[in-house]
């Protein structure tokens, strides 16, 4: 694999810029193909682009960027899209910066500005005759040091083909059809790979790798979409008030083990909405869980303070309410008298010591 430093002016990148959300997204008179299938979606916010239209402004260097060059003489951009997407997008008028003391954008530029921003060279390293695993492991590699990849970013690399392509168009779009019906039910964004990582991971039980790399040939995503699909529209059916704890919840997994279920919809939200107000109740997003399989670690029931614990080791002088011998309060555990499942409260009238051994043994129980 050969590797060189290349100066490449704006003016010569610019040329023939085209952004197709169909069609892909091209410059340097079309050759250069500025967001190829591993390519993460453009994540720049408008304080990054205006740094990056700065820095140019004021001659300032910026980083290296990556090319790789096809056998077909074109070129595939493999790091830097974020700042020439930035360079290309104000160029093209979409968004204005603070240009010695005007609100311009690369339309409204002079021609003396026009051709001195044109003339600004960037350095790009041109990779020639690498195999696809040798670009691959580049692509990796030069990220490291730069804004951190996420985890399925670098999936989406690894196991680039149609299926990553379409499964993109649905899970990975700002604005796309997953998030319209899912971001209630979720939390992340979905141009950083979060919704698609989810959708994978609730499909496969936890293994995002393994179903891709299965599937990476695949013409199409199907069949996670018809899955995510049906996982929402079980959420939808089955649990019919909306609140903001749900976006923690693993939905996909609960639906894997209780889809077959006969739940009643009122029934669930009556219960939900109980366990809601339980201020022993500490983790809320649990809720939903404890109410299809009923084991209560889902919901982090409040422990007894240690006021709580010093207070009734004193009333017990010490004295395990089991065995009936002495202990330090270090070596003694505070246990609900009437469990919570029970309606027990974490108060301490409801609270008593044991020695760790006899209250393992009531745990167990």
């Amino acid at each position: 694999m050969e590797i060189t430093l290349t100066p490449i002016r704006i003016g010569d990148l610019f040329n023939g810029f085209s952004n197709s959300e169909e069609e892909g997204v091209f410059g340097y008179g079309g050759k250069l193909n500025i967001r190829p299938k591993y390519q993460r979606e453009f994540v720049y916010s408008e304080k990054q682009q205006k740094a990056v239209i700065d820095s140019i402004r004021k001659g300032f260097p910026l980083n290296v960027m990556y090319w790789v060059e096809n056998e077909d003489g074109t070129y595939e951009l493999l790091d830097g899209q974020q700042r020439t997407m930035s360079i290309c997008e104000f160029l093209s008028g979409n968004f204005i910066v603070d240009w010695n003391g005007t609100l311009k954008s690369g339309i409204n530029l002079t021609p003396d500005e026009l051709a001195k921003f044109y003339d600004y060279k960037l350095m790009v390293y041109i990779c020639r005759n690498g195999s696809d695993s040798e670009k691959i492991d580049w692509f990796e590699t030069i990220n490291i040091a730069g804004e951190r990849l996420t985890k399925q970013e670098i999936l989406n690399a690894i196991y680039s083909g149609e299926w990553v392509t379409a499964a993109k168009r649905k899970f990975s779009k700002t604005g796309c059809v997953a998030y319209k019906i899912g971001s209630d039910y979720m939390s992340g964004s979905p141009i950083r790979q979060d919704y698609l990582e989810t959708a994978i991971s609730w499909l496969n039980n936890g293994n995002v790798e393994e179903y891709m790399a299965a599937h990476q040939h695949d013409s199409n995503a199907d069949e996670l979409w018809l899955y995510f699909n049906n996982v929402i529209q079980w959420v939808q059916t089955k649990f019919i008030k909306k609140r903001k704890e749900m976006k923690q919840v693993p939905w996909g997994l609960l639906y894997n083990k209780h889809k077959d279920d006969k739940l009643d919809a009122n029934d669930l939200e009556r219960r939900v909405s109980e366990l809601m107000k339980d201020s022993d109740v500490q983790k809320k997003s649990g809720i939903y869980a404890y109410v299809l399989d009923g084991d209560e670690h889902h919901l982090g029931i409040r422990a007894f303070d240690d006021n709580t614990k010093r207070e009734v080791y004193e009333r017990q002088e010490g004295i395990c309410k089991i065995c009936g011998k002495h202990f330090e309060i270090e070596q003694m555990e505070a246990d609900h008298i009437t469990p919570w499942h029970a309606g027990g409260r974490t108060v301490a009238e409801n609270c008593q010591m044991l020695c760790r051994d006899c209250n393992r043994r009531k745990s167990g129980k």
